[in-house]
């Protein structure tokens, strides 16, 4: 008899596939011998539990699937709220299909990591929207111990100044050595930061490293400092204090959970334009001086830990 066949939908970036990892959890506990097939980026996919799912196909956003892909047991999507993402799983003729707008309602002032969890239990699949963190990636991290600041973030709207970014990456530095992260096509803001910042060249390491890797240096570093973007939910996974600018969205939709102290989300209380094309007037309130402040006693408070 052939496996139980399921296909998730989930082609987005970093923080979309992180947050998702509650939501697959459960599905795999509810099915554990069935082949699971995530269509999404690839390379995102390996910093997924090992297990969780057994087979990936590399799917761009809202792009048709592969037509072997026809016919599957069950299809979920975990990419939005649709039309569009249902009505591609739709396509592929599941024997059943979980979407919202077909097998839930969706609703918009709900934190995304309790969204796919409640899509999945209200179908019969309880999944725990506790059930964040991975495991750290055997691969050797670039330097250890470091206070990381990532500038970047894929919204102009959440793309905090680079002078005051600099002013942040300068403080810390009386804090031990700290290095600039990003993209490969991070790396000129990266490195104006480092410029700016009086720090050395190799403290630039935008595009150093693949994923793997990137989530080596993030699990093994003391802090990260970043705005609301996909490395900020590696820092939750992987249980490395940080602390995350957030605007125009609101940490009660994106933000680490409440729970974990050593997570500090900033936010200037109003919700903004997230596609706009100027960086948010709210995260525009947030000062050098109090990003620099919650990473300065972040610092302490993990040094009295250990």
């Amino acid at each position: 008899m052939s496996a139980y066949r399921i296909l998730v939908l989930r082609a987005l970036g970093l923080g979309d596939l992180l947050t998702a990892v509650p939501a697959l959890r459960g599905l795999r506990r509810a099915y554990r011998t069935a082949h699971i097939t995530l269509a999404g980026p690839a390379a995102l996919a390996a910093l997924l539990p090992a297990g969780l799912v057994d087979e990936v196909r590399e799917t761009a956003p809202l792009a048709s699937l592969d037509v072997d892909l026809a016919g599957v047991d069950l299809a979920v999507n975990l990419h939005g709220r649709g039309p569009q993402s249902a009505a591609l799983l739709a396509d592929t003729r599941p024997h059943r299909l979980i979407a919202f707008g077909r097998t839930s309602t969706w609703t918009a002032d709900e934190h995304e990591v309790h969204r796919w969890c409640r899509l999945l239990s209200e179908s019969g699949i309880p999944a725990d929207p506790t059930e964040l963190d991975l495991e750290m990636p055997d691969a050797p991290p670039l330097v250890r111990g470091a206070v990381l600041v990532h500038p970047g973030a894929a919204q102009l709207s959440r793309r905090w100044p680079v002078e005051r970014w600099a002013q942040v990456a300068r403080r810390l530095q009386e804090a031990g050595p700290v290095l600039v992260t990003g993209s490969a096509g991070e790396r000129p803001l990266a490195e104006q930061v480092v410029a700016a910042a009086g720090l050395p060249a190799a403290a630039c390491v935008a595009g150093a490293t693949d994923v793997r890797g990137l989530a080596a240096l993030i699990g093994s570093a003391r802090l990260l400092v970043s705005a609301d973007t996909g490395v900020a939910h590696l820092a939750t996974a992987l249980r490395t204090p940080s602390v995350v600018l957030f605007g125009p969205t609101s940490p009660r939709l994106w933000g680490p959970p409440l729970e974990r102290s050593w997570h500090r989300a900033l936010w200037a209380g109003r919700d903004g334009e997230n596609f706009g094309d100027r960086v948010d007037p709210g995260l525009l309130e947030l000062t050098a001086e109090q990003v620099t402040s919650e990473a300065a006693a972040l610092l302490t408070q993990s040094a009295s830990l250990s």
